[in-house]
Parts: C-alpha cells; structure tokens; sequence
C-alpha cells in the first residue's frame, strides 16, 4: 500500500451486511479499508461474511482499536481525513479528492462522534432531495469513492480483453 491510495475507513459500524458489501467493493477498486473500532459486530459474523463473500480476504484491511489509534496512525503517514456525512459542509461534486485521501463514514444508527468531526481536515455531503434523510451507507460510501477515483484517475485497468 503506498500513500497515494485512496483508503475508505468505517467508523464503529453497525450492521455487518453494509460492511461486508463496502469491503467487497473496496477490494474489486483497489480502495484499502480501515474500520475504527469498536464494531457492532464479530468479524466472524455470518451476515458479516456471507455479505463480503470471498472478497474479504481479498482486501485491504486495517482495524485500530479505537478513533484516537486510527488518528495516531493517519497523522504519521500525513493522510487527510475527507468526512462523509450527511452535515458535511461541501457538496459531493464541488469537492476535490487528492490521491492518499481517506474517506470516512459513520455508523449507521449515529454518524460520528465530535471528536470525529473536529479531527477532520474536510466534509461532504451528497446533495439529496429535500425531506429525505439519508442514503444507505454502503451505497453512499460506493457513491463517494467513485468519485474519488474519477478525480484522481485511481480507477482499476483491465489487465486483458474483455470478458
């Protein structure tokens, strides 16, 4: 893993389903994983796995045991931490990806903690229709992270013809 990959980190998630689905994604992008823990959920959970599929040992993943090792560790490799939520501050197609980002969504049931907010170097949103709360946060973190690629051409080569 070098310092230029993009990296989706998840915090404290909450249903293993989402999880799992989020790393598979990851994995067939490229996109390293860090999950911040505490998790809902053992990663031995069957929802868990049956989600990821053969993927999971496919990935990229890191675990730290709670937000302030997973801030320890990004500071010393000079990681900007991008905050996905539904408060963030910068709409989704104004905001300017850098190769080495690491995107980070909140759990399902609460987002983030304030601690979380403050140690961020950004936020974003995906701009929604009025009255509508929130999009799943696997497909929201999928939306993110394409985008991220796109700008930062970190999107995966075909090694062949195609199938």
């Amino acid at each position: 893993m070098t310092a230029a990959m993009l990296r989706l980190a998840l915090f404290q998630p909450d249903i293993p389903q989402n999880a799992g689905t989020t790393i598979r994604m990851a994995a067939c992008l490229g996109i390293a994983v860090d999950i911040v823990e505490p998790a809902a959920f053992d990663v031995s959970d069957r929802h868990f796995r049956r989600s990821g599929m053969d993927y999971l040992e496919r990935a990229a993943v890191t675990r730290h045991d709670s937000f302030a090792a997973f801030e320890n560790w990004r500071r010393e490799n000079g990681h900007r931490l991008v905050l996905a939520e539904t408060d963030g501050v910068t709409p989704l197609p104004d905001f300017a990806f850098r190769p080495g980002d690491i995107v980070l969504v909140g759990r399902e049931s609460a987002g983030v903690t304030p601690e979380v907010w403050t140690a961020a170097d950004a936020s974003l949103h995906i701009p929604m229709r009025p009255g509508l709360r929130s999009l799943n946060v696997a497909l929201a973190a999928a939306m993110v992270m394409g985008e991220a690629l796109r700008q930062t051409g970190g999107f995966p080569r075909r090694d062949g013809p195609e199938s």
